[in-house]
């Protein structure tokens, strides 16, 4: 029997369009129709003026890593064979207060566990990849930007 990974659901009106435009390799973040301030994860509401009126705007994909960890066994069953493997915190390159959490890869595709931890530094350039894991999810991914 096969252990998978739980996903997210892609048709959550809130988060419906970031996943359409993962699944072409595009990412997109909200941004908030009334000021303009950019939001992710994608909610209803902009936390600084409490509009629901907002857009999708699509992001370079460049960021930073703003924080790391390791996630060492136990882990979830879909993850024990990768273990130990970093998860990275990613401050988006035109608004370092977007901060988006995902797994580091050393090239679009490899493993989740293939980038050496000791390797990891803070601020060090990644870029984001997108990597099908079922017909209507795909997976933002960080890839090391050398």
């Amino acid at each position: 029997m096969a252990v998978s990974i739980l996903l997210p659901a892609t048709e959550e009106p809130d988060s419906a369009p970031f996943w359409a435009a993962a699944r072409e390799g595009r990412f997109v973040v909200q941004k908030c129709g009334q000021c303009g301030r950019l939001r992710f994860p994608p909610r209803p509401n902009c936390r600084a003026c409490q509009s629901s009126e907002h857009n999708w705007v699509a992001m370079s994909g460049n960021g930073r890593i703003w924080s790391f960890a390791v996630a060492h066994k136990p882990v979830l069953p879909a993850f024990e064979p990768y273990a130990p493997f970093p998860i990275v915190i990613v401050a988006l390159e035109e608004e370092p207060r977007l901060r988006i959490a995902g797994n580091v890869l050393t090239a679009p595709g490899a493993a989740i566990n293939s980038v050496d931890v000791a390797m990891l530094k803070i601020d060090q350039r990644v870029k984001v990849s997108f990597e099908k894991v079922a017909d209507d999810v795909s997976l933002p991914r960080w890839v090391l930007v050398k």
